[in-house]
């Protein structure tokens, strides 16, 4: 995991050595933002969304997660051995645990032979990693009925393929610790980060109640969303987490890496959506609307790509009106989120056929939904 590392002028050596591959799209999200006209407008628009809206719940959700672990010095891989025939549903109630967390969790279990490979199956089948935040900030209801339906899915799912799979796939966890390499103790830099953490979970909060919140929070609005998105971005640029962190650092280190790991995602998705509506004269709702009955297939293919990126943007598509509640469903179901990251990295044959099988119940309620209730959501 090695790369290239440009150092950092000293004002910004707080935040660490640079990684070459990262610096560029950062460099290039702040010219944007400071780009005059409608341009730099709309992109400091939708980063502060993007803060507000979806990090600062992600950051809270991640502080709940990792502070009752730390807090009782609970190791979830022992707890999930010693559950037997709870495995399953255990597992798959961590997989529909915003964010990708809990399936990586399951992942690791399994590969150290803690459960069964249902049990991965249930929890990649359940989760809708990051994009599970989005949902719940922008449309709360509909989170409502996709993550208690993706859990069920889920743990159904876990049970057949425990019946019908007689294959162990699981292989040895050696190359885990390169996954989530040791960042060390708490710096500055966390601190700053959750510092705005509480303003920008109290915005979005008002937002999901109907405020009008530039009238309500003035210039704290952007002050926060864009001090929140700029500390993150350079957060990410100098971090080594690719999808994960390492369960020995304390819980603001790990909240810090991982929330700006996501944000940058949502930061992409939200501005990729705009920016094509805004220059490219497309009518995405026209186009997709032309293509409607393979929208269900397609969101079911998405899934299976790996990250969260193309989900976001997936549920960021639906949230506008672009896509039906049908496509949403099936891409909610077969995508595993940043979990199939380290899922390959530890057992590349056991994730291939884990998302394999987790197609087939994405298929039946996307299109199950398609037919048989078109207009709902």
């Amino acid at each position: 995991m090695q790369s290239i590392i440009m150092n950092p002028p000293l004002s910004l050596q707080k935040f660490g050595q640079f990684r070459s591959e990262r610096l560029p799209y950062v460099l290039i999200l702040l010219v944007l933002a400071i780009w005059p006209g409608e341009l730099g407008e709309v992109t400091r628009g939708l980063m502060i969304d993007a803060y507000t809206q979806v990090a600062a719940f992600v950051a809270t959700t991640l502080l709940l997660f990792y502070g009752v672990e730390r807090l009782f010095n609970f190791e979830l891989g022992a707890a999930l051995r010693n559950a037997k025939g709870w495995q399953i549903p255990i597992s798959a109630v961590l997989g529909s645990t915003p964010g990708c967390g809990g399936a990586v969790v399951v992942v690791a279990a399994y590969t150290s032979g803690n459960v069964s490979f249902g049990a991965v199956v249930a929890a990649l089948t359940a989760t809708m990693g990051d994009a599970a935040f989005l949902l719940l900030a922008a449309r709360p209801e509909i989170a409502l009925i996709v993550l208690p339906l993706s859990l069920v899915v889920g743990a159904l799912t876990g049970f057949i393929v425990d019946k019908v799979n007689k294959t162990d796939y699981c292989g040895n966890i050696a190359a885990s610790s390169e996954l989530a390499p040791r960042i060390g103790k708490l710096r500055q830099r966390d601190f700053a980060y959750v510092a705005f953490v509480i303003p920008g979970l109290m915005i979005g909060a008002s937002q999901l109640l109907q405020y009008d919140i530039e009238a309500t929070w003035g210039i704290i609005l952007p002050i926060t969303g864009l001090a929140g998105t700029a500390i993150g971005l350079l957060v990410w640029a100098a971090s080594p987490v690719q999808a994960m962190t390492n369960a020995a650092d304390g819980p603001l280190t790990r909240i810090t890496e991982e929330t700006s790991f996501i944000a940058v995602w949502v930061i992409g998705a939200y501005l990729a959506y705009d920016y094509i509506v805004m220059y490219s004269g497309v009518d995405l709702k026209y186009v997709f609307a032309s293509v409607a009955p393979l929208l269900p297939l397609m969101g079911v293919l998405i899934g299976l790509i790996p990250g969260c990126g193309p989900q976001v943007l997936v549920t960021t598509l639906y949230v506008n009106g672009i896509i039906p509640f049908a496509a949403l469903m099936g891409n909610a179901i077969s995508n595993d989120g940043d979990a199939l990251f380290p899922a390959i990295a530890l057992n590349p044959k056991a994730a291939l056929m884990a998302t394999l099988y987790s197609t087939i119940p994405a298929m039946i309620l996307a299109y199950g939904f398609y037919f048989l209730a078109p207009d709902f959501g």
